[in-house]
């Protein structure tokens, strides 16, 4: 697992991140996480987040030192970053559980219980002093950091001065990414090279075409990782109509998960390309219907055949 500290230069890529297995009892399945990890890093993305899309918000405390356990045992090329929190109580117990092992830093999931800026200021602080290591902030809605933006947006940046903060996964949805006031304010105050895109495919290539950040986060990316990599790797070379036809390969499987709920449908649609088994969702989510999951099997298949045809750059130079 990849340790030590990391620098902006380090969220210049593509973030994938994956469900989490469970047996059927509702256990972690180290087994069928391990055939996920390694299908996603054959497909050329080496950086994985567990989050949202592992349902880490529900997760136990034994079930969190057992999963990072598990994390800190990958391989030395792979970069596992674990979420923490939402809560500031959560935050720091599971912040000592980190520390026990090398991870170079932790994402802060976002919380919605009654906050502001000054607080969530102090708290991110706090945990980072507990980590040892800089978090990153999940900003998923404006309000993350309290009703008024620009005390946010000043407290954001202050924690990345101070290197309370190494980067920013920016989920705020938007109906056109291209007009976004919140992220134009926010990258005045921080440099963006700290900023990542962290909404998957479907604003991408904006993300990084127009706002010119510097990688993504993927949650359908862990059936196509190839895909992703070749996403990222054409808006690099400014390669723009390219990139967004293959954005447009992923759509189905988004539009689904744009309407059920992200994280169940890539739990199901994990399992439904054939990848692993990921057992059931842990409380309080429930697993999708029987209808879309018959539905989902189809598209996550093609998305996964899409994925077997594509080549990286990095894959074609290894031919060579």
């Amino acid at each position: 697992m990849k340790t030590g500290l990391v620098t902006p230069a380090d969220f210049a890529g593509v973030f994938a991140v994956p469900p989490l297995a469970r047996r059927e009892g509702g256990e972690l399945d180290p087994e069928q996480n391990g055939r996920i990890v390694q299908h996603i890093v054959s497909g050329g993305i080496t950086r994985l987040i567990y989050g949202g899309n592992a349902f880490i918000y529900h997760v136990t405390l034994p079930e969190y030192e057992e999963l990072a356990g598990w994390m800190a045992a990958a391989d030395d090329d792979v970069w596992m970053i674990p979420s923490i929190g939402p809560s500031y109580g959560r935050a720091i117990d599971q912040a000592r559980v980190l520390r026990r092992h090398a991870f170079p830093t932790a994402m802060l999931l976002p919380c919605s219980d009654p906050r502001d800026a000054a607080g969530l200021e102090r708290g991110v602080r706090a945990i980072a002093d507990i980590l040892g290591r800089p978090v990153v902030l999940y900003l998923k809605e404006e309000t993350t950091f309290g009703a008024r933006l620009s005390d946010g947006i000043d407290a954001i940046a202050r924690l990345v001065e101070d290197r309370a903060c190494v980067a920013i996964k920016y989920a705020v949805v938007r109906p056109d990414p291209s007009v976004d006031v919140y992220l134009e304010a926010l990258l005045t105050r921080v440099d963006r090279r700290h900023v990542v895109s962290g909404i998957g495919e479907r604003p991408a290539v904006v993300h990084m075409e127009q706002w010119q950040l510097p990688g993504f986060t993927t949650g359908s990316g862990c059936i196509a990782p190839r895909l992703s990599v070749q996403l990222f790797e054409s808006c690099v070379r400014g390669e723009i109509a390219f990139a967004t036809g293959i954005r447009d390969r992923f759509l189905r499987l988004e539009d689904v998960r744009d309407a059920q709920g992200p994280a169940r449908v890539l739990h199901a649609a994990v399992e439904a390309a054939g990848l692993a088994r990921v057992g059931p969702i842990p409380p309080f989510v429930s697993d999708v219907s029987a209808e879309v999951g018959t539905s989902l099997e189809p598209i996550a298949r093609a998305l996964l055949a899409d994925n077997a045809e594509t080549t990286t750059t990095a894959e074609r130079r290894a031919e060579l």
